[in-house]
């Protein structure tokens, strides 16, 4: 009977505890979240005078088109007007976005005029966070998307790429 007792009152404690768990994201996650928005919504807007808020000065970005990792806040914001100076009017919608105490991950759609030419490209996003800012970043994207980008091969008939 005493045995039954205590399983009886550690089912019971187990449930209470399981109940008062709030569950969803932590403090840290959600401000990893709102400061990854935060960096999305000031490049779209091309307000970069912030950016000091919400990336660390030594960040780094491995997402370069140049095939090298982005080192430094300045470098970083340098590569960002760069990046808004060829879309100038890219809007930026975020399919899903996850987040825990270290990482944001976020699915999103990019759209706009690249050089000129209408483009729209799916990438997922990867960005580490310490101390409430971005220190590292990463992007993945679709394979069509990023030949797209790409500019035909000298003398090549190829009239379908930025479409």
């Amino acid at each position: 009977m005493k045995n039954l007792f205590l399983l009886l009152i550690i089912a019971t404690g187990s449930i209470c505890i399981s109940c008062n768990n709030s569950g969803g994201m932590s403090a840290t996650a959600k401000k990893n979240l709102e400061v990854n928005e935060a960096i999305m919504k000031a490049y779209e807007a091309g307000d970069f005078s912030k950016m000091g808020d919400y990336i660390a000065a030594d960040a780094v970005d491995h997402g370069s088109d140049k095939g090298y990792d982005v080192k430094g806040l300045d470098s970083i914001v340098a590569d960002m007007k760069r990046y808004r100076a060829m879309m100038p009017d890219m809007k930026s919608s975020n399919t899903r976005s996850l987040a825990d105490d270290e990482y944001v991950f976020t699915w999103a759609t990019i759209s706009g005029n690249m050089n000129g030419k209408p483009m729209t490209m799916s990438s997922i996003d990867v960005s580490k966070f310490k101390d409430g800012k971005a220190v590292e970043h990463w992007i993945y994207m679709d394979p069509k998307d990023m030949m797209a980008m790409m500019p035909p091969p000298p003398g090549s008939a190829d009239t379908t790429r930025m479409k």
